[in-house]
């Protein structure tokens, strides 16, 4: 099921810049209902991340055997379910990693007064959530995206940037409120840092690469040069 799936990326990947909704719902329905799900609890969706914090929100998902072909259109184009922010990162970075689900954390150890380590604490991970070629294809595919895609306002100059933007509508449909946002990471062939930036009900323009990459270039002009700074430091 990997190859199918590298298979559909190389054979789309011009249709990403833009976010060519048709393409995706095309995609989705030849998938079918089974595929499509296999692959939504193969990425680890349908479970919390388990990241540790308490009261962490579950996705919100049609369940298989109601999943018609409206659904699985909508939902190929990413709408008409609900995940959290820290799911949609986690799994993003599993995909672009190569391939690793790493269970999100702010802990990593406990010292006591003077600085001795007394615990070192270690998360799950699930391994092989895609195959490493699936992963070096999706971080090209994402790096085009801001280079020349929607995302083009994600980029900063003399950094490799990868990401995706989106734009979905929130209930009820036509009122015309929003939700804009966008996800990159950085460096795009190495990734080290990733950021996501979610607006919501936008005033006025109201697509993610125009109100949502900004904020991600602003972020990662300041994050860059200390990441380079530190990586030079520690060679």
């Amino acid at each position: 099921m990997m190859a199918a799936l590298r298979f559909c990326l190389i054979k789309i990947r011009s249709f990403f810049n833009n976010t060519c909704n048709p393409v995706f719902i095309t995609v989705g329905l030849r998938l079918g209902v089974e595929r499509y799900y296999h692959y939504f609890t193969q990425f680890g969706l349908l479970n919390k991340t388990g990241i540790d914090l308490p009261g962490e929100a579950g996705t919100i998902m049609h369940k298989m055997e109601d999943m018609k072909a409206v659904e699985l259109a909508t939902v190929s184009f990413g709408q008409s379910f609900q995940i959290t922010p820290i799911q949609l990162a986690t799994t993003a970075s599993s995909i672009i990693n190569g391939g690793n689900r790493i269970t999100p954390h702010f802990a990593v150890m406990t010292s006591d007064r003077e600085g001795t380590k007394i615990k070192k604490f270690s998360y799950p991970v699930t391994e092989h959530i895609v195959s490493e070629e699936t992963s070096a294809t999706m971080r090209m595919i994402l790096e085009q995206v801001v280079e020349k895609g929607s995302g083009k306002n994600g980029y900063v100059e003399g950094a490799r940037v990868g990401g995706k933007t989106a734009t979905s509508q929130t209930l009820p449909r036509g009122s015309g409120r929003y939700i804009a946002s966008f996800l990159g990471f950085a460096p795009a062939n190495d990734p080290q840092v990733l950021a996501l930036v979610i607006i919501h009900n936008p005033q006025g323009v109201y697509y993610g690469g125009q109100v949502a990459a900004p904020v991600v270039r602003q972020l990662f002009e300041n994050i860059l040069p200390y990441l380079d700074g530190k990586m030079e430091n520690s060679m």
